[in-house]
Order: structure tokens, then sequence, then C-alpha cells
């Protein structure tokens, strides 16, 4: 059993209880991990903090990942209040609705730019926050999706934003490696998060995949969750800037 008693992790982008951020979180504080859990803005507040009630010791924490002043804030609380992290969970993406929509040749200029700047940017901002506080070494964790490496008609710009995230795990864990902070990404299949229904024809694509993956089914939200967990964990110590494929093997078929 992973014991992470005495470690501290923040998670970014916990929105509901269906999201994968919250599976995660639940499965680092079942391991005993102190949390922060960070919500938007005030709108978000509450649903936030009524969330972690269900975790017991977690603190909410506003920051608005586009913004540098809110990164800086929240990590100055952060050291204040914890003094050391152990482990931080980016689990953060975002494209306009109608980029989602339109063809991809449509994408638009601030589309594009909104796109890689919430989910990709902003992962490298809160590792250069939260690397001063990693004094012990750490693991940062991120999400990504095979629709950065393959066409995924459905997934248009945040297909180009995910394949710009990877590259972006492959340069902060080398220059993060000297600290000993580790860097990774976890490549999920579908899951039925509220974000993701809004994409048009998620449904269908949701059922060809349990068909065509070797074990016939669809990722859990929860084994996802413990794939962050090991990542977070000292079994992966020596595991970093790859992209770990929490998929049910779909990566490995063709079409």
């Amino acid at each position: 059993m992973i014991d992470l008693s005495g470690r501290t992790a923040v998670v970014f982008g916990v929105a509901n209880k269906r999201s994968i951020a919250w599976a995660i979180a639940q499965k680092l504080q079942q391991a005993g991990a102190r949390l922060a859990i960070t919500y938007q803005n005030e709108r978000l507040e509450q649903e936030a903090k009524d969330l972690i009630t269900a975790l017991p010791g977690a603190e909410a924490f506003r920051c608005d990942v586009s913004s540098d002043a809110e990164i800086t804030a929240l990590f100055e609380q952060l050291g204040q209040r914890y003094g050391t992290l152990h482990a931080l969970v980016h689990s953060v993406a975002y494209a306009p609705a109608d980029d989602l929509k339109n063809d991809f040749l449509q994408t638009s200029r601030e589309g594009f730019r909104v796109a890689h700047d919430v989910s990709v940017y902003s992962l490298i901002a809160l590792a250069r926050a939260a690397a001063p506080l990693m004094t012990d070494g750490g693991s940062i964790v991120t999400m990504t999706y095979h629709g950065s490496q393959q066409v995924v008609p459905i997934y248009k710009v945040m297909g180009v934003a995910k394949a710009a995230l990877e590259a972006s795990v492959r340069y902060l864990a080398y220059e993060l490696g000297q600290k000993k902070i580790r860097v990774n990404a976890i490549s999920a299949g579908p899951i039925k998060t509220l974000a993701a229904r809004g994409i048009s024809g998620f449904g269908d694509m949701f059922k060809l995949q349990a068909e065509r993956t070797p074990l016939k089914r669809n990722v859990e939200v929860e084994q996802v969750g413990d794939a962050a967990l090991f990542l977070a964990s000292d079994l992966s110590t020596a595991v970093t800037g790859e992209i770990l494929y929490v998929d049910c093997g779909a990566k490995i078929m063709h079409g």
C-alpha cells in the first residue's frame, strides 16, 4: 500500500465529482497526503469547498492559472501554510466552444492562444512556482490525451495543445531533474466527465473506443487516480519525462 503520510500535494482542476482531478485528489488523500485544492474564481469557491468536506484535512485556495499574479499569491500561501510541497497535479484544459465545434482549419487566433495558455503554459508557470517549495524533490503530473499523437477529429485545437503539453513535460523533466523533481503526464482514454460530454460526437467515440481496446472497455476515472498516485509516490522515483497511457490498451491498436 502506498503511504503518502507527511507529504503535501496541490491539485488543480477539481471542477466537480466527475472530474479526473477529483478522483486523483481522493486517491492522494486516502494514501495520507495533505491536500491543497484550488478553485478558479469566486463563482466556483463554494462548490470547491463543498467537495473537499469529503477529504479530511484538505484546504481550498483560489487560483486562476491564467493569472501570474494569482499563481504567485497562491504559492506564497502554500509556502506559509505547508512549507514543503511534494506533489502537484495539473488537470487543467480549456478551449473556446466555437473552436471545438468548427473545423480545425477555422480555428481562431484567439482560440488557439487561449487553448495553449490555459492548457499548456499554465503547467510551465505552476512548475516554476512550485519548484522552490519542492526542497525534497517531488512529482508533477499533468493530464493529456492520445489526440496529441493521432488525429481524433472531434478534438481539434485541443489535440494540438496536448501535443505542446507533452513536449513541455519533456523539457520540464530535463530542467527540473537536477532538483529531483519528476514531471510526467497521464494519457487517459475517454472518460465521461462533464467537460468531455460538451464535445460534439463524444458519446459515439466513447462507445467505439470500448469496442476496440484489448480490454474491451473504457478506463474508469478511479484507475486514472491510481496511476497518478503511483507517479506521486516513491515507487516512481526513476520515472520522468514520460507519457503513461492509462487507456485499456487503445494506444496499441491501429485505426
